[in-house]
């Protein structure tokens, strides 16, 4: 009998424990782009990734790694905390 296999989200966290602790993580990666006046193709050359992984993001679809949150929280001169934050109510 093959043993279940869990996923993880980071670390020791299984994927299901990671959503308890974030059920739901918004940010305002659209707004800020729409803002600038730069296209989603414009955000992600100065970011050095796709322009999918910009629309992932913006859907969220995808949860940037810290170093790329950081480099779009700088780009648009605002703290992470700002742009990406736990929504509770949803």
């Amino acid at each position: 009998m093959a043993a279940a296999r869990t996923a993880f989200c980071k670390g020791h966290l299984t994927t299901d424990s990671c959503k308890a602790y974030f059920p739901f993580v918004r940010n305002d990666v659209r707004k800020l782009r729409t803002e600038a006046a730069l296209s989603q193709g414009e955000l992600a050359t100065r970011l050095g990734v796709s322009r999918q992984t910009v629309n992932a993001i913006e859907t969220g679809r995808y949860s940037p790694s810290l170093p790329l949150a950081i480099a779009i929280a700088r780009l648009f001169g605002k703290p992470v905390e700002v742009i990406f934050h736990v929504d509770h109510q949803s």
